[in-house]
């Protein structure tokens, strides 16, 4: 694969592999919180800066409207949003594109941690 085209393919394998560390050790069957706080403390532990729950302002039309709190911001980069789903759907995709829209950012990975295999989508802005 052309990692070229990639946006931050570096930070991505990061994410993914640390999501796979998190899902070999704690096993499927766990709720999502508990991925969500495993794959925090794996990512410090690799060195990389995580924000949970960091809240973005949604406006329109210039008056704020709502506050957009994404599960993990990964090096101010990279959305992780982990998910225990049987599988993604487009109500999960549309949900990311809109993240990445607010943020301003351009990459979003949906983490699935319900089966032994780690599942991922990227999304992109």
């Amino acid at each position: 694969m052309n990692t070229d085209k990639l946006i931050h393919p570096e930070i991505s394998e990061v994410i993914i592999g640390s999501a796979m560390k998190v899902l070999n050790t704690l096993k499927p069957g766990l709720d999502e919180k508990a991925y969500e706080n495993a794959l925090v403390i794996e990512l410090r532990k690799r060195g990389h800066k995580t924000d949970r729950q960091k809240r973005f302002e949604v406006r329109y039309e210039g008056e704020l409207v709502d506050i957009l709190v994404p599960d993990i911001v990964v090096d101010d980069l990279v959305i992780a949003d982990p998910k225990v789903v049987e599988a993604f759907t487009t109500t999960h995709i549309a949900q990311m594109q809109g993240y990445l829209t607010i943020t301003q950012l351009r990459l979003a990975l949906l983490l699935n941690f319900k089966f032994a295999d780690l599942r991922w989508k990227r999304v992109i802005r």
